[in-house]
């Protein structure tokens, strides 16, 4: 199967490197150099991160001129042509055996339309990653819940989703009328119509945790909290505004 990356990056110019280090140490650790692709959306950045990524050898650059994430991951999709589109983030680190799982996990189940799991939050002290931990391991049941019983959706974590080519074209590829919050939801509400959705613990992704500790833990958690089941409920974010957070 072919496998396609796609990271939409505003002004990341601070985490872009790393992160693309990260998805070509794991292309070559799979054995699918020849069958992946990876495709960095600048989403009207004002700083370096479209020179930083374009110096990557075997990286292209897109660029989206209307900000959010939505629109870039959307601007994405459409650049890239695999069988599978790999949703990551700019701060995001892919660690070892991700790819080889995606794939396997795929290509067993003709009826899987989108896979997801955990972020590991590594820039996080202990105790906070604790916490983070702690709140999703609830995420089993509640997309347990939403997606088999309530069939009204599923979970899908923001910077570690995997769907496939063909059920997104089926919905029409991403809403670009929303800007941040619960466009991961949204996807999932809309992709789980078409087929299923697996979310397991065991497909892990490093994410930086700066929103978190910018914001605050509990704030930050209500927020998403409360746009999931807005959207699932509503089909429309609770929130429609966000602040950017990035480090210096």
């Amino acid at each position: 199967m072919r496998v396609s990356f796609s990271i939409p990056a505003y002004n990341e110019e601070a985490k872009i490197g790393q992160c693309l280090e990260s998805v070509i140490a794991e292309i070559k650790r799979s054995g699918l150099t020849g069958n992946a692709e990876i495709v960095v959306v600048n989403n009207a950045s004002t700083d370096r991160t479209k020179e930083i990524a374009r110096s990557f050898p075997g990286v292209r650059v897109v660029d989206e001129s209307r900000k959010g994430v939505a629109s870039a991951r959307q601007a994405g999709f459409l650049a890239t042509s695999g069988d599978l589109l790999a949703n990551i983030d700019a701060d995001t680190l892919v660690p070892p055996g991700w790819l080889s799982k995606v794939v396997r996990t795929f290509e067993r189940n003709e009826k899987l339309v989108g896979l997801s799991g955990p972020y590991i939050y590594y820039d996080l002290p202990f105790f906070k990653r604790m916490v983070a931990i702690l709140l999703v391991s609830t995420y089993p049941l509640i997309h347990m819940l939403t997606h088999h019983l309530a069939r009204a959706g599923a979970i899908l974590q923001g910077g570690n989703f995997v769907l496939r080519r063909t059920a997104l074209e089926k919905i029409g590829g991403f809403d670009t009328s929303i800007s941040f919050y619960g466009e991961d939801t949204d996807i999932a509400r809309r992709i789980a119509q078409v087929g299923r959705v697996k979310w397991t613990l065991f497909l892990p992704m490093y994410s930086s945790g700066r929103r978190l500790a910018h914001e605050g833990m509990v704030t930050t958690g209500m927020r998403y909290a409360l746009n999931y089941f807005w959207i699932i409920f509503t089909k429309h974010p609770w929130s429609r505004e966000h602040v950017d957070v990035r480090v210096p």
